[in-house]
């Protein structure tokens, strides 16, 4: 299917020096919507402003995604889409393009060649995507951040893990290899989520994505408001777990399993992927019995 212009609504025009792209998606890459929130989070501080949305209608299922309603002023009723939207940032001197959207339910190709053809539009040389799984880990622990990469000389050089993972894969990994035949230097950064907890979103998890991907890019990102926002998170879990014995008990074993463990040996981005495909893939089967 081709890429019509039509399917690309501009917002504004810049001009971009080189940017790095920074882009997360809503779906099962959002564990805790600790990605979106953390690139949301970017694009704030950072000053980004909206110059491109894509055309919801190619790419999804709106009986699977569907729109959501709200009402304006308690009597207008307006309708929000599934988005995935651009914003440009200029942070320190470096360039920023960033990319918040939705997994899409359909013609991944045609939506990866529209994200490579906008990255192209604006000069992109380097793109960090952002993802969060759920993980046995606990919430008491430093959240684990995995980075991966699949060109070796850029695993080498930026100090990350070599993909190894083969498997059932989202629009993340799609979007990599879309990037790897243009030539475009990529790299993932995962964060591991507690799977007990269903807070949404984990200010936690986005505070730890934050540090690494500005680390990663050599930029400056402010974190105050994460961090008061980490230490709420942090005190009401607490008090909800100390609450009940049996999750007390868990977080107890959680935690003195990931103290043994040695840090190198954590799994990476990929392995936790495939780990939650297969729990998604037992849970299915077994509703469907």
């Amino acid at each position: 299917m081709p890429v019509f212009p039509e399917s690309i609504e501009r917002h504004d025009e810049v001009q971009l020096h080189e940017p790095v792209l920074i882009a997360a998606f809503r779906g099962w890459n959002d564990a805790g919507d600790a990605a979106t929130f953390a690139a949301t989070h970017l694009s704030r501080v950072w000053g980004g402003r909206r110059i491109a949305s894509l055309d919801p209608e190619e790419f999804y299922d709106f009986q699977a995604v569907r729109p959501n309603v709200h009402l304006m002023d308690g009597i207008t009723r307006e309708i929000t889409w599934p988005a995935n939207e651009f914003w440009a940032a200029r942070a320190e001197d470096r360039d920023v393009l960033l990319l918040i959207g939705t997994e899409p339910n359909l013609r991944w190709k045609t939506f990866s060649r529209m994200i490579v053809s906008e990255a192209r539009r604006h000069g992109v040389n380097f793109v960090v995507t952002l993802g969060a799984l759920l993980a046995d880990v606990p919430h008491s622990r430093d959240v684990p951040i995995t980075g991966t990469a699949a060109d070796p000389a850029l695993v080498e050089r930026l100090g990350l893990t070599r993909s190894r993972y083969e498997g059932p894969t989202g629009i993340v990994g799609v979007l990599h290899d879309a990037f790897g035949h243009e030539q475009i230097d990529s790299a993932s950064l995962w964060a591991a989520v507690p799977h007990y907890l269903a807070v949404t979103p984990n200010p936690k998890a986005s505070l730890a994505l934050v540090r690494q991907a500005a680390e990663l890019v050599g930029i400056e990102a402010p974190v105050e408001d994460l961090e008061r926002a980490t230490a709420t998170y942090e005190e009401r879990v607490t008090e909800i777990v100390a609450g009940d014995e049996d999750v007390q008990a868990y977080v107890t074993a959680l935690e003195e399993r990931v103290d043994e463990i040695d840090t190198s040996e954590l799994p990476s981005g990929d392995a936790l992927a495939a780990e939650l495909e297969n729990f998604l893939r037992q849970r299915n089967q077994g509703e469907g019995a």
